[in-house]
Formats: structure tokens, sequence, C-alpha cells
């Protein structure tokens, strides 16, 4: 069975833990691995899948502890590089007392990943190519890197996943440039999952309906839009159709989306792109509730990470 690659950020998230405090006055944080596209890349292996990421890293103790996280789950990480002149990226979040979060993003080696070190990826052991874009759309090396690994995908036709994974935090001052990079990868990819903000955000209509009408007549892509309580709303062939969601004891949403995606490309990732193209209606629902399922389980269990530990393709039964 070929692999699946997924692409982009790995950083340390640090989590205040002073209840309703800014940055600026918070002492206490918890240092969790974090990046969409290393969530992704846990997910797919803690379901049994073979992965690899591709990220890069700062050669410190952060980095390598990064590097450690991914093997202890089984994901590849031949090509998470650790960089000597950048330091490992990070993240500071507090969450305040009116729900808002203050947030301060610390970029190191995480954007320095290079076309080169992209290009000599050999792609023919790969049957998926994930991209969760979170900073893979800010100006720098990996900016370049991800629009490189695309074209060279499509050559190569090889099945590509899209996340775009919209940080307000990151791009509050360029969202027209996500926007538009968005739309690159939407035009291209056979996959792509999207929240119901982003769906209206990338389209610029007012519901999740309109958005998806909108999906459907511009894009090719089968497309999952996650609708919260609801479940996810699942476009392809022309039509939507709403795949319920799995009534659970909520903890922490975090990582759901990441599981998800994860497990929509891992139940993928033993087919030919001709083979995902033909599949059903029927068969999609299959996948889309599956991963539904990936997400509730993520979502009973506090931090991304420590979720993924409990997750396997037992849950699909």
């Amino acid at each position: 069975m070929k692999k699946i690659l997924c692409i982009g950020e790995a950083l340390i998230d640090m989590i205040c833990t002073d209840k309703g405090k800014p940055l600026s006055e918070g002492e206490n944080f918890i240092k969790k691995p974090g990046g969409a596209p290393t969530n992704v890349a846990a997910a797919i292996a803690a379901l049994g899948g073979g992965v690899e990421l591709a990220a890069k890293v700062g050669n410190d103790p952060f980095g390598k502890y990064l590097i450690d996280v991914m093997r202890s789950f089984g994901v590849s990480t031949k090509w998470m590089l650790q960089d000597e002149n950048y330091f490992t990226t990070f993240a500071f979040v507090s969450l305040m007392e009116n729900g808002e979060r203050d947030f301060y993003f610390n970029r190191g080696a995480d954007g320095q990943l290079n076309r080169d070190e992209v290009d000599a990826i050999d792609l023919n052991e790969f049957s998926i190519v994930h991209f969760g874009s979170a900073t893979g759309f800010l100006p720098g090396p990996l900016q370049i890197a991800y629009q490189s690994l695309l074209q060279k995908s499509l050559q190569q036709e090889i099945f590509i996943s899209f996340d775009p994974n919209y940080r307000q935090l990151l791009f509050q001052n360029d969202k027209q440039s996500f926007i538009d990079q968005s739309w690159n990868f939407l035009d291209n990819c056979h996959f792509f999952k999207v929240s119901d903000e982003e769906a209206m955000m990338l389209t610029g209509r007012p519901t999740v309906k309109d958005a998806a009408n909108d999906f459907l007549t511009r894009t090719t892509a089968v497309f999952a839009i996650t609708i919260g309580k609801d479940g996810t709303m699942l476009g392809l062939n022309g039509q939507t159709e709403i795949i319920p969601s799995i009534k659970i004891n909520q903890v922490d949403t975090t990582g759901a989306g990441d599981a998800f995606v994860g497990a929509v490309i891992y139940q993928l990732s033993d087919k030919s792109l001709k083979e995902i193209k033909s599949l059903s209606n029927e068969a999609w629902n299959r996948i889309i509730l599956n991963a539904n399922k990936a997400g509730a389980r993520t979502c009973e269990y506090l931090g991304a990470m420590e979720a993924f530990k409990h997750l396997s393709n037992d849950i699909f039964k």
C-alpha cells in the first residue's frame, strides 16, 4: 500500500493555564505539539495508515521533541528536517475571560521548508498528498514549496487533499491573499474540507447552503463542510447531503477537524486516483460517517495528541 504525504507546519503550542489572563500576565504554560498537518499525520498513523510528514523544525530540544512525538505514533520523519539557523516555531495562546484568544505567533523554522527540499521527495511512494495550510500561505520559502508540490502532484496524477485551516490571527491584515491562494488549491484538488465559516468566507456567500452551491458550481472536487452538532455536509456529483454527527460527551474539540481529514484520506489511501473518482455516493457517505466517528472520538479527550492515542480503525466497525 502506498503512503500519504502531509506537508506544512510542525510547531509548539504554548497554552497559558492562567485562566482569563492575557499572555503578558500569564506565568504558567503547557507545551503541546501542534500544527494542522502534523495532527493529520498523527491521526492517519493512529488509524493504521502509512504516512510521512514534510515539515521543518529547529535543531533544538523542541524540534527533537516534535520528531520524537511523530515517531511515537508511527509517522515517518524522513522529511521532518531540522534547520541549524532557525528555532522551532511557537504559538502562544491564552483564553481570555470574554472568550477571545490572546495569541502570539513566534515563527521560526516551519516557514523555511523550501522548494528544493520538497522537490527531492519521490512522489511515486505516495497515493495521496495532503496540504493543510495554516502557515503555508504566509510569505516565505514554505509558500513557494507548497505551490511547487501542488504542481508536481498534478503532473503525476496523485490524489490531492486540501484543508485551508484559516487562522484569523495570522491573516487578519491579508485575508484576500489567503482566499486567493486557497482557490488555487480548491480549483485543483480532489477533496477538500472546510468549516462552515471558512465556506462562507471563501465564497463570499451569506449561508452555508449558498457556499456549498458555489463549490458545486466552481470546483470538481468532493468536499466536506463541517457544521458542528448537525454533522457534515458532503458535496459531490452536483448535490449535497448531510451526514449526521455522532453523539458524545464532549471534552475538547482540539484536533477534531484534523482527525476527520486524516480518517477520510486514510480510507482512500489503498485506492488509485481512478478508483477514487469512480466511488459511489453511498461509498462516500460511509467514508464521511467514519470520519465523523474519528472526529467524535477525538472530542472525548483533552488535547489532540492525547486523543489520537485512542484512535484506531476499530471505530469504523
